[in-house]
């Protein structure tokens, strides 16, 4: 089937939407992050999540808590274990949308992009990925205590080719919750989901969990530590492998009942605007049989309006 004229579409939207977020930026390029100290009047009240940041690593299923408008172009090179097919590599170039509709409520559309996989095992196939679009909803927001509450809810729906591994069954539901506790420049950041497939023969039930300690030395320094988990609660019966895929692919393994498979990362994000971060990540895969991943880099730009 020929996905050129949608995926021609598709990437023409992206960057129409980044064009006007750049037009955006450049007027409000000279807004502060914090309210300045006006001696002569009463100083404004600071939020404490303007200097809190969104996760880098595992960006599909660690959604930040702070309700946020931005566009978020993402790059990943993701290095294959030797003992999974061959090994290999494989490319993620994405873009991400969030609008804030309220102070507390958001449209998301989380995963979206191509797919370069080089991989001889598979035929070195490339592609698109589902689309996954949700709303989140910031439940608690307690400014005194520095602590978010955000539950949220996405569906993957199955757009994506299966060349790469998309495009199976009904799609997969993902209920969530987020939360961020600030400790003065510290920030403790969290999420907790359910992968949930309409099919569940053509992939798997996945729990996923992530936590992220990040501290704000300046605004062009903020580095991070972070731990994302995926524990296959029941498998699917699409093709026999023993591990899934991480936040990259529910392949609907069939013998990855019980299996948890888990990365820890490190890296910082850059405020080089005040409304635009960049962030670099490095994660490696720490418990094993590691399965589709090795490690991974991955860059990404947080472009807010």
């Amino acid at each position: 089937m020929d996905h050129q004229p949608y995926s021609r579409t598709r990437w023409l939207l992206s960057l129409g939407a980044v064009a006007a977020v750049s037009l955006v930026n450049t007027v409000n390029a000279g807004t502060p992050v914090l309210a300045a100290k006006n001696p002569a009047g009463p100083v404004e009240a600071v939020d404490w999540k303007a200097n809190t940041i969104a996760p880098v690593t595992n960006p599909v299923f660690f959604e930040d808590a702070v309700i946020r408008s931005e566009i978020r172009p993402i790059f990943a090179y993701h290095n294959m274990d030797d003992s999974f097919l061959g090994g290999g590599n494989a490319q993620l170039y994405a873009m991400q949308i969030r609008y804030a509709l309220t102070d507390r409520l958001a449209i998301i559309a989380t995963q979206d992009g191509y797919f370069d996989v080089n991989n001889d095992a598979v035929g070195n196939p490339n592609g698109w990925m589902d689309l996954a679009l949700g709303l989140k909803y910031a439940l608690i927001d307690n400014q005194e205590s520095q602590f978010i509450l955000t539950p949220g809810l996405t569906f993957h729906i199955p757009t994506g080719e299966r060349d790469v591994f998309q495009g199976h069954g009904g799609g997969e539901f993902n209920p969530f919750v987020s939360f961020q506790k600030g400790f003065g420049n510290v920030h403790l950041s969290g999420n907790v989901g359910v992968r949930l497939p309409v099919d569940q023969d053509e992939q798997s039930t996945v729990a996923h969990y992530s936590l992220m300690l990040d501290y704000y030395a300046c605004r062009y320094f903020i580095p991070f530590v972070s731990f994302n988990a995926f524990s296959v609660l029941d498998d699917g019966n699409n093709i026999g492998l023993d591990t899934e895929g991480y936040d990259v692919i529910n392949f609907g393994s069939a013998n990855a009942g019980g299996r948890t498979q888990g990365m820890l990362g490190v890296g910082f994000r850059s405020r080089i605007l005040d409304n635009v971060d960049l962030g670099l990540a490095y994660e490696k895969a720490v418990i094993k049989p590691y399965g589709l991943t090795d490690d991974r880099f991955t860059f990404d730009i947080c472009i807010r309006f």
